[in-house]
């Protein structure tokens, strides 16, 4: 992508953050910064979204992606490269004269107090870079037409994975299992859990 693909993109982003009030900005920074920090699995862009709406702040999916995507980078960028709050806050206008003061200074306080452990994480993380299973739900239900079940009306089991890549993001995925499949499955978990407890 050329340069001045990416200024536009960047501007873009700021804007969008330059339109959220201090505290609501503040708020998605901390969810990010958790996860930098080693707190949390990833960051959920639709609790997020619920807490910004609660707030009365409103942002289409797409612009708080943005904005997850562009402070993420911006934080690792800042932890790879040592950066002091202040040598971060010079970047980022360095990088797009639109930054508004009220966000910059949001990132500058916020940078002077975690950096240190966002540091520390990504010096661990880079030993090790896979993917965390968030949570998982299963239920129960009946088939009226499947690929897997061999006739309708049988019993099936609707499991939903959340899992947070390397990256940070959590993403959703869904599938179905016949009843003799996730017993199975329930199978290799107790294994697994035995195995982990010897550890």
């Amino acid at each position: 992508m050329p340069a001045a693909d990416l200024t536009y993109v960047s501007n873009k982003v700021v804007d969008i953050i330059n339109i959220l009030p201090p505290d609501a900005f503040s708020d998605t920074c901390l969810h990010i910064l958790t996860h930098l920090c080693g707190q949390s699995a990833g960051v959920d862009s639709a609790v997020l979204s619920n807490e910004l709406s609660n707030a009365g702040v409103t942002l289409d999916h797409e612009d708080l992606q943005s904005i997850i995507r562009y402070v993420l980078l911006t934080f690792r960028f800042a932890g790879k490269h040592s950066l002091s709050a202040d040598g971060l806050v010079s970047k980022l206008e360095e990088d797009s004269s639109r930054w508004a003061k009220p966000s910059l200074q949001v990132i500058h306080k916020l940078w002077s107090e975690h950096s240190a452990e966002v540091q520390l994480q990504q010096e661990a993380k880079g030993i090790l870079s896979i993917g965390q299973l968030v949570d998982m739900q299963w239920k129960l239900g009946m088939a009226v037409s499947s690929d897997t079940c061999r006739s309708l009306n049988s019993p099936y089991v609707m499991v939903l994975l959340k899992v947070a890549d390397p990256s940070g993001q959590i993403h959703q995925k869904s599938f179905e299992m016949t009843i003799q499949q996730f017993q199975n499955l329930h199978s290799h978990f107790k294994d697994i859990a035995a195995v982990m407890e010897t550890v």
